[in-house]
């Protein structure tokens, strides 16, 4: 198939990446606002945590969303997978994506693991998404036409 049939999944892809980007940062706000209630041993507000698993739902989504949109994207360019290391950066992103939503329903049950490693894993989800970043830029850099 040819690029420009598939222009408007690279743009599904933008925005997508542009819109998990967004709301990795909203579950970093509201994730910090329910650690200092927690720490102060204040009651937060209810809509905190609702906010932050409603907005961890549609991170989970928008994520995989990407990642099968990277791999039509690639198939339909090249045939096969494996061109470049952001296909596994984003497998990469993917796994701990899922498992940091995984982990997040065990908070509630009383597990006290859960809130360190949920933490943890988020650490290195940013980390995650600013290398799936970085490569996907370079990934693009091959689509644009010369200046």
């Amino acid at each position: 198939m040819d690029l420009p049939s598939f222009l408007w999944l690279w743009r599904i892809a933008a925005w997508s990446m542009g819109l998990s980007l967004t709301a990795y940062s909203i579950l970093a706000l509201t994730g910090f606002a329910i650690a200092h209630y927690r720490k102060s041993q204040q009651i937060s507000p209810g809509w905190w945590r609702t906010v932050h698993l409603g907005v961890g739902v549609v991170l989970v989504a928008l994520v995989v969303g990407l990642f099968a949109i990277g791999i039509v994207g690639t198939l339909g360019e090249y045939g096969n997978l494996g061109h470049s290391i952001h296909g596994l950066v984003g497998a990469l992103v993917v796994g701990l994506t899922l498992s940091t939503g995984a982990i997040a329903l065990q908070i509630k049950t009383g597990k006290p693991w859960a809130r360190s490693l949920h933490v943890r894993l988020n650490l290195l989800l940013g980390a995650g998404f600013l290398w799936v970043l970085w490569t996907g830029w370079i990934v693009v850099q091959q689509y644009l036409p010369d200046a």
